[in-house]
């Protein structure tokens, strides 16, 4: 499976004028999704990684406080050597070049290196060469 690189930052006045599409475009096999479903394994390895020891504090703490004043049971609260580690930040290797649609020049992306198309626009699927 190949990735691409979806630029997210400081867009021009051109991209601010237009509204979020409902479905963007693979830039390398034209499939739609949603804004929502473009994520890697890494990123939702990552993002699950960072939840986790909050969603152990979370549900240490509530037990706690459920049981606090309980004569008929007790908890005691583990003491975090169960809680897993915030995993490290990801990287990003710089092996990509930057392409842009013609018809949708203000939302480039970054595809693989060797890469060599047809390429399809992000946002309206359509197909172009570099």
């Amino acid at each position: 499976m190949q990735q691409f690189k979806w630029h997210h930052g400081p867009a021009n006045e051109e991209a601010e004028a237009h509204a979020d599409p409902t479905t963007y475009y693979c830039p390398l096999c034209g499939e739609p999704a949603g804004p929502d479903s473009w994520w890697t394994q890494e990123q939702v390895e990552y993002a699950e990684g960072l939840a986790m020891p909050a969603a152990f504090r979370f549900v240490e703490d509530e037990l706690a406080a459920t049981f606090r004043g309980n004569k008929n049971i007790s908890f005691e609260p583990g003491d975090g050597s169960d809680v897993p580690d915030v995993p490290a930040s990801l990287t990003e290797p710089d092996d990509m070049r930057m392409i842009a649609s013609p018809c949708h020049t203000y939302e480039p992306v970054k595809v693989p290196g060797d890469s060599s198309g047809p390429f399809r626009c992000l946002l309206c699927g359509t197909a172009f060469a570099v």
